[in-house]
């Protein structure tokens, strides 16, 4: 990695990623029911057309910790079809500014609205888009979330991806109260596709999702918009509004990420979608992974005793698990044997989750 990308990307990691602090709160995902389109979207940002009428808004996001009530409202509508994941983006704001127009700058230096999509859920290989009020897109492949040593490809180009802004207000005005800005967005399913052969469309299955708002206080200089500063000439902190919270200020934990479940019914059904049960397992093998990150971090080693990191017996729905840690050369798994299929699950030292069976 050059130093420019790699400077380019601790400053857009932030602090706050390299670090493994636990959630302060066990979160419970968010899920939604994508229902397929028989009409093509006409992406236009304004989110007029009749499939969108009959779809159905998630909650309003929350801050990422999950402990706050953001400032202005976001929510989301999902729907797709043969060719794309469609979803659209209504944001309340008073003051909608963008000054960032080159492709594949860090556009959450400006306000912006951010997707994360991990296809398989297995925390490696996702996907991230950001895009601004004046539609300047930043989109990235990720090999591991930031906590290992990733590649990030920022050259990597959602080929086929439709986008547009409108904007209830005026754009970089200052003497007017707008109320927000609406995002309308068509991703393309070969886009992310494995191989050529392989489709990609999750038909009666789902994804692990995310959505992110970046919003920022703002000072107005001879009309313009920017970045806040405090006395001492440091930009204040970002707000970062989520669809479902993470427990701690990190985009980058995709095993917390949504469940988007895209259903085959028309839009309007009422099909009932449930987390599967195993996972549960899955949460539990990634607690079990932190906790050997944080153990790691203070002894230089990893741990060979599951009482080192886990003192207290794991229940899935009120039936006692036994993980089974085993350390090698390359680092360690920890194995656990779902209570509800007798699948067994892996988790490596790098974070990746693995179906053995």
């Amino acid at each position: 990695m050059n130093r420019k990308l790699s400077i380019l990307l601790l400053i857009a990691i932030g602090a706050s990623v390299l670090g493994y602090a636990q959630p302060k709160t066990d979160l419970m995902p968010e899920t939604y029911v994508a229902y397929k389109t028989n009409t093509p979207i006409s992406i236009d940002g304004k989110g007029d057309d009749n499939a969108w009428k009959n779809a159905a808004y998630t909650k309003l996001f929350t801050d990422i910790e999950g402990d706050k009530r953001p400032k202005y409202n976001t929510k989301v509508k999902m729907l797709w079809d043969d060719n794309y994941y469609y979803i659209l983006a209504e944001m309340q704001e008073p003051d909608v500014w963008a000054t960032l127009k080159q492709r594949d700058t860090i556009i959450f230096y400006n306000n912006d609205f951010e997707v994360f999509i991990d296809p398989d859920g297995d925390t490696q290989n996702y996907y991230e888009l950001e895009i601004n009020a004046l539609n300047t897109v930043w989109d990235l492949f990720i090999n591991e979330p930031y906590r290992e040593q990733n590649v990030v490809l920022n050259d990597w180009t959602l080929t086929g991806l439709k986008s547009a802004v409108t904007i209830d207000g005026t754009l970089n005005n200052a003497d007017d109260t707008d109320k927000g800005w609406t995002l309308e967005i068509a991703i393309p399913w070969k886009a992310y596709r494995a191989s050529y052969y392989h489709q990609n469309i999750p038909e009666n299955d789902f994804w692990r999702v995310n959505f992110s708002r970046v919003n920022w206080q703002h000072d107005l200089n001879n009309g313009k918009y920017s970045r806040k500063k405090d006395a001492q000439g440091k930009f204040l902190p970002e707000y970062n509004w989520v669809w479902s919270p993470m427990g701690v200020i990190n985009m980058h934990e995709p095993e917390k990420w949504g469940y988007v479940y895209f259903s085959s019914e028309a839009v309007g059904s009422n099909i009932n979608f449930t987390i599967p049960e195993d996972d549960k397992v899955k949460w539990a093998l990634f607690s079990l992974y932190r906790a050997q990150k944080a153990y790691k971090k203070e002894h230089n080693i990893w741990a060979t005793n599951l009482k080192d990191i886990q003192d207290r017996t794991i229940f899935l729905n009120g039936v006692t698990v036994n993980p089974i840690l085993e350390n090698h050369s390359n680092g360690y798994n920890i194995t656990i044997v779902s209570p509800f299929s007798n699948k067994m699950y892996s988790i490596t030292a790098d974070g990746q989750f693995i179906s053995l069976n």
